[in-house]
């Protein structure tokens, strides 16, 4: 049996969320942006994507340090892969601070208003696909961008083009169609541009082979060389996100401890659907000592 970590995507931040971390790597993070990076989780802050993102990489990275124990499994949804290479001992922390600091400007620029995320639940992908088809056009570009769970999935595009998609959706009886609290549409072709910018800093930056399984969140599999993770870190932000597929292939591969990275518990939503058998559990309202247990316990499974 093994163990993996999550690190949730752009949606998951809150306001005050670094103030409840240990101060050691806020101060870390902030020698190394050269900016008190407590300033960046208030609700105003937040309105930035640099600062969501840069918000969701130090909380996880702050988090797994807490918990002093490795998984054998790593992954991270969309932004979340970069606290997951980091913790997989593949990219350094720093390296990270400052890539994902870039991430976020170049995503927040390509499109500063007029775009966004939809999330679509109640109905099946098969049917969201045949709305997309209906609406995408060059005008009123659309297109999957996560496949959360079975009948949960994200889309992304032009305000216009989400609006018409979501009324589609509610016409063939979906549960929800929200708009959600992202500013720009991630996991599509529409990022691809600021995806190749965000790779050519990648050349500069070392990356290692990494130590624990990393499980790509658009690929649903394990990456191990470090052009594939090069790869995979630089261009997730304009790929469909698999989520579905991702934990579907953690149970696969013997996982039945999923420990979901601060902050909030939609990861561990999700998995509970997958997980028959095994524990998924939020870090968030749960106690340290309980975690490392249970990571233990699952760790002398092994052996």
């Amino acid at each position: 049996m093994s163990s993996l970590l999550v690190f949730p995507g752009q949606g998951a931040q809150q306001p005050g969320m670094l103030h409840r971390l240990p101060w050691e790597t806020l101060i870390e993070a902030s020698e190394v942006l050269g900016e008190d990076v407590l300033l960046l989780d208030s609700a105003e802050a937040l309105q930035s994507t640099r600062a969501v993102q840069l918000c969701l990489l130090i909380a996880g990275v702050a988090a797994s340090r807490q918990l002093s124990m490795a998984p054998d499994y790593v992954a991270g949804l969309s932004i979340g892969a970069y606290p997951a290479a980091v913790v997989a001992g593949a990219l350094s922390f720093s390296d990270a601070l400052h890539l994902v600091s870039l991430r976020g400007e170049l995503m927040q620029q390509a499109y500063p208003q007029g775009y966004g995320m939809t999330a679509i639940i109640g109905l099946e992908l098969a049917t969201v696909e045949g709305l997309l088809a209906q609406v995408h056009c060059v005008d009123t570009p659309v297109y999957l961008a996560n496949i959360n769970a079975d009948n949960q999935v994200v889309i992304a595009g032009s305000d216009s083009a989400m609006k018409a998609v979501a009324d589609l959706a509610r016409s063939r009886g979906a549960g929800l169609a929200k708009r959600l609290a992202v500013s720009v549409p991630s996991h599509c072709p529409l990022l691809e541009t600021p995806a190749n910018t965000l790779d050519e800093a990648f050349a500069k930056v070392h990356l290692k082979t990494p130590a624990l399984g990393y499980l790509s969140g658009s690929r649903a599999r394990p990456v191990i060389n470090t052009d594939a993770l090069r790869d995979d870190l630089a261009f997730n932000m304009c790929r469909v996100v698999d989520w579905r597929g991702t934990v579907q292939s953690a149970y696969e591969r013997g996982v039945r401890l999923q420990i979901e990275l601060p902050p909030g518990a939609v990861l561990t939503g999700l998995a509970r659907r997958v997980f028959e058998q095994g524990t998924v559990i939020a870090f968030d309202g749960a106690r340290l000592d309980t975690l490392q247990a249970l990571l233990r316990e699952e760790g002398s499974r092994q052996h």
